[in-house]
């Protein structure tokens, strides 16, 4: 996240406030959802497991999304 110049704060706003897009219940070892958050017009994915005997959420990877593979709103790819 930090080579993509994304910051703690921005992935935190996107955990916080995010929307999730996509679902991933069988990922392992735990199921994992890829959010979208939007931040002073930057919009961030952020792909985020949760472990729920711990109730932690743990960031597997953040990034900008790239326009020539999402569609418009971000939400979905082309």
């Amino acid at each position: 996240m930090f080579k993509r110049n994304i910051s703690t704060f921005e992935i935190e706003h996107t955990i916080s406030g995010g929307q999730i897009i996509k679902n991933y219940l069988d990922d392992k070892p735990y199921p994992s959802v890829l959010m979208i958050g939007v931040l002073d017009d930057k919009i961030i994915h952020v792909v985020v497991a949760h472990n729920s005997d711990k109730e932690e959420c743990i960031v597997i990877t953040a990034y900008l999304p790239d326009p020539e593979i999402w569609n418009k709103d971000f939400k979905s790819k082309k």
